[in-house]
C-alpha cells in the first residue's frame, strides 16, 4: 500500500504591507477574470456531463466561496456564533461548515450559531457534522498526531506515561513533508524499540475530540494505521510502560483514544 505524503505546512508570517497589497491585487484580478472563467467553466461542465457537470462544478465553487468567508468572516463569527472557548474560525484551507460541525461536537456554539447549523441540516441531514474536514493545514489548536494500533488477543497495545500518570496510544506528531508511514516508523523505533512493517500498513481513519491539554489546543486529531512489525516492544522504563487493554478499560483513556477503541469494538476487533 502507498501512503500518500502529507503536507501540512503553517501560514507563514507576512509583511502586513505586502498584505494588503497582494490582497488588492487578488481582489482586481478576480473581478477582471472570474466572469469569463465562470461563464466558460459553465458551458464547458454541459458540454462536458451535462447537468451533472454543472452541479459537479457548482458544488466546487461553493466549496471555495465556503472557504473564503471562513477567512473573511473569521472575526465576525467568532463573536457571534462560538463561545470563547470554541473552535476558531479563520483557516485558510477550511470551509465554515467544517468550523461549525467541529463547534457542534465541542458543544461550544453560541444560540445563533445553533440556529444557523439546525437551518443547514434542515437543507441537508447532519450537514455541518458531514463537513468535519480532518485533513486540513495544522493550527495552534489541533494536536495533529499519527498514531499506531496494535491489536493482540483482542487488546490494544496503550503506553503509560509515568511523568503525566496518563495512558496513551502509541504515536507522535507528523513532520511536515514526510508520509505518515515513515514517521510513524521513526516514531516507534524511537517509543517502542520495534520496526513498523510498512509493506503491510493499513490505515484506520481518522479520530478526532477534545482535548485536556491547556490552550491554545481544543483538539486531538490522530490518524490512525496497523501493520506487523519485528523486535520486541521494549519502552524506556524511565517514562513509559507497555500495557495492554480490553475495551473495558477504555475509560481511563483520553476522549480520542476513547472514540479509537468504540470504532474497533463495532467492527469486531475488540470485545
Amino acid at each position: 500500500m502507498i501512503i500518500k505524503k502529507q503536507t501540512r505546512t503553517a501560514d507563514k508570517k507576512v509583511n502586513p504591507l505586502i498584505g494588503i497589497v497582494l490582497f488588492l491585487i487578488s481582489i482586481l484580478l478576480f473581478l477582471v477574470t472570474v466572469p469569463f472563467g465562470l461563464v466558460f467553466g459553465l458551458f464547458y461542465s454541459i458540454y462536458k456531463k451535462g447537468l451533472a457537470g454543472i452541479g459537479e462544478y457548482s458544488l466546487k465553487m461553493a466549496v471555495s466561496i465556503d472557504q473564503l468567508g471562513n477567512v473573511a468572516m473569521q472575526h465576525l463569527l467568532n463573536v457571534i456564533w462560538i463561545k470563547k472557548s470554541g473552535y476558531k474560525f479563520g483557516n485558510r484551507d477550511e470551509t465554515i461548515s467544517s468550523v461549525l460541525g467541529r463547534n457542534n461536537k465541542l458543544k461550544t456554539l453560541t444560540g445563533l450559531g445553533r440556529f444557523i447549523d439546525n437551518f443547514l441540516n434542515l437543507i441537508d441531514k447532519d450537514h455541518s457534522l458531514n463537513s468535519i474536514d480532518y485533513y486540513i493545514e495544522p493550527t495552534p489548536e489541533i494536536r495533529d498526531i499519527v498514531s499506531w494500533v496494535c491489536i493482540v488477543d483482542f487488546k490494544v497495545l496503550v503506553l503509560l506515561h509515568k511523568n503525566t500518570n496518563t495512558y496513551r496510544l502509541p504515536g507522535g506528531f507528523r513532520i511536515k513533508k514526510e508520509s505518515d508511514a515513515k514517521v510513524l516508523k521513526m516514531h516507534m523505533k524511537e517509543l517502542l524499540g520495534v520496526n513498523l512493517l510498512i509493506p503491510s500498513i493499513s490505515y484506520l481513519g481518522v479520530f478526532e475530540a477534545q482535548s485536556a491539554f491547556p490552550k491554545p489546543v481544543i483538539l486531538d486529531r490522530k490518524t490512525c494505521y496497523t501493520t506487523g512489525y519485528t523486535g520486541d516492544i521494549s519502552p524506556n522504563p524511565l517514562h513509559l510502560e507497555a500495557v495492554w487493554f480490553s475495551y473495558n478499560e477504555r475509560y481511563k483513556l483520553s476522549d480520542v483514544d476513547k472514540l479509537i477503541f468504540d470504532y474497533l469494538k463495532e467492527r469486531g476487533y475488540l470485545h
